[in-house]
């Protein structure tokens, strides 16, 4: 099975164009796939279109930035647009978490019926109905963490699931001994969420929306939008489109958890309801979509993340993987799905 060698370097140019040298192995039996088509009938990505049309969209996104990179899982033929910055990641680390958590699993370091106990210096932020439960509910299962985690993106379950596994910086090291650059996780929810918006560290007081929010407010504004803007700048639990494509490639491959595990992750992605209104909604209805959303809250105007990324497949069993990231939009949450919903209408198109 060949894997993804590099996705090389090149200029931060909205338009940067690709070729792999050294393409994904796409099959994966675990996920009971019809064979791929080959590399010889894969359709060529219409490069000229995706400049045009990523460029309208990056036009129509400012002031805030938007990067975007698509790939050829078969071939290894790429487009990047803006794809060696970094963009804050937000739930998008997920991604990484899970895939790492499984490599534990994997390893037998980590059964998916071990249990966690919650208490209440666990507590993250909202997003997290696991955190909204407590103390009604105290103890949860590797196994519901990973599906809370990715299924409905849970940050009390990531920051338990990462926790158990050695926190960050065993995330970070597992990335580094996958060659994964260009992807990092160094901070729990716990940690991110208050840093956004210049708030003190996060206490079991402040979970639910509700509460949170009201703590937010006793920041004065100019400490916030400082702190935004900061955090946007923070090269601390951000990703590249390049290094996002990289990591999704060499999931897809099988060549960073077991086809098990692989396909146990992939699914999870799949069954996500979260996202729909953004790039799910450009593909097509037949498509199969594996992803990963992320955002922030939008404060005074202002949007720090906002991103999806993942593996589609299309009906005749071609499979790309895509990533968009948007940092710094003042657009409202009703703008923004709808550019990434066109963003995967031009993806679509300019594979034929």
């Amino acid at each position: 099975m060949r894997r993804l060698q590099s996705l090389g370097g090149g200029s931060a140019s909205l338009g940067r164009r690709e070729l792999l040298v050294g393409a994904a192995g796409l099959s994966l039996a675990a996920c009971g796939r019809a064979p791929a088509l080959t590399a010889s009938r894969t359709p060529r990505i219409d490069l000229r279109r995706l400049d045009a049309e990523v460029a309208r969209l990056a036009a129509r996104a400012a002031p805030g930035v938007l990067g975007f990179g698509l790939l050829n899982l078969e071939s290894g033929e790429s487009w990047l647009g803006r794809g060696e910055r970094a963009f804050p990641m937000q739930s998008v680390f997920k991604l990484p978490l899970a895939a790492a958590a499984l490599a534990e699993i994997d390893a037998g370091r980590l059964g998916l019926a071990e249990t966690v106990t919650l208490e209440a210096e666990s507590l993250s932020p909202d997003w997290s109905p696991i955190a909204d439960a407590w103390p009604g509910r105290t103890t949860y299962s590797i196994d519901e963490l990973l599906i809370a985690a990715i299924v409905n993106s849970d940050n009390t379950a990531a920051d338990l699931l990462m926790k158990r596994i050695g926190g960050p910086g065993a995330v970070m090291g597992w990335l580094d001994a996958q060659r994964i650059t260009e992807v990092r996780v160094d901070r729990y929810e716990r940690e991110i969420q208050p840093t956004v918006y210049g708030m003190t560290s996060f206490r079991a007081a402040w979970k639910g929306s509700a509460a949170f929010d009201a703590a937010r407010a006793t920041v004065p504004p100019a400490r916030r939008h400082a702190a935004m803007l900061a955090y946007m700048a923070d090269p601390r639990d951000s990703a590249t489109p390049r290094g996002m494509l990289r990591l999704l490639a060499r999931l897809d491959a099988g060549a960073l958890i077991s086809a098990a595990s692989t396909h146990r992750l992939l699914r999870l992605m799949i069954l996500s309801p979260r996202g729909a209104d953004r790039l799910k909604a450009g593909l097509p209805k037949d498509a199969a979509f594996a992803h990963k959303t992320g955002a922030s809250g939008t404060d005074q105007g202002l949007s720090a993340a906002y991103n999806d990324v993942g593996i589609f497949t299309l009906r005749d069993r071609r499979r790309y993987a895509i990533a968009a990231f948007l940092t710094g939009s003042t657009a409202a949450e009703t703008d923004r799905a709808p550019l990434f919903a066109e963003l995967g209408r031009v993806a679509v198109a300019s594979i034929g």
